[in-house]
């Protein structure tokens, strides 16, 4: 999972330059956050062994009708400093969950200050960033309140993939009024957001014949 070193450097540099990286224009892409846990207090990455830095998670979904193309996209927290570069590639409606155990070797690897995602429990924002050539820019970003980042408490689209964040709390009920509120759905990394959702069955057109005869 690596980016040509001239895209950190550009990455980094552009991160770094002036005070207006702040505030970045978002653009459009089909690749986009989903959810985000980042007070974990269980195995989520399946290590077998729980930490508070491998098993914070982050999830990204393609939005679009076709393949999506993951080179080029880093994700951060607020400070910019890349976490992780992706690569490979993402299938229509795919979901994919980016631990802090993947982060912190990709880190290692790359030459970059071994963190892992470094999620802060009192808040923070996930960016999700794309270089391509010459330009760095802002495809997606969330930030998160101390609530949303309790233990176990994810934050994610609802409906997924294209909804408002609210909070995936069944593991760790949250009863205050400050937004977003909590939905009493359970993180789903890796898979849709369908708390909530009414199942749905594939059936032949045949078989749905034979049933009305």
């Amino acid at each position: 999972m690596r980016l040509a070193s001239v895209s950190f450097a550009l990455f980094v540099s552009v991160a770094s330059a002036s005070p207006a990286v702040a505030t970045p224009v978002v653009v459009t892409s089909a690749v986009r956050l989903n959810e985000i846990m980042a007070g974990p207090a269980r195995d989520w990455d399946g290590s077998g062994t729980f930490s508070s830095r491998d098993d914070e998670w982050v999830e990204i979904v393609n939005t679009g009708f076709g393949d999506a193309v993951l080179d080029g996209f880093l994700i951060t927290d607020a400070d910019a400093l890349p976490r992780m570069a992706l690569s490979g590639t993402l299938p229509a409606g795919g979901h994919l969950m980016i631990t802090g155990n993947q982060s912190h070797a990709w880190e290692q690897a790359n030459g970059f200050p071994a963190f892992g995602l470094s999620l802060s429990n009192s808040g923070d924002s996930v960016m999700l960033w794309q270089v391509i050539g010459a330009d760095t820019s802002l495809v997606d970003t969330y930030t998160y309140k101390s609530h949303e980042a309790a233990a176990d408490r994810a934050i994610g689209r609802s409906p997924d993939a294209s909804g408002t964040w609210v909070i995936f709390d069944s593991l760790n009920p949250y009863s205050g009024t400050t937004g977003p509120q909590g939905n009493g759905c359970a993180p789903s990394p890796g898979a849709e957001n369908v708390c909530g959702a009414t199942p749905t069955r594939t059936e032949t057109w045949g078989r749905i014949k034979t049933m009305y005869r």
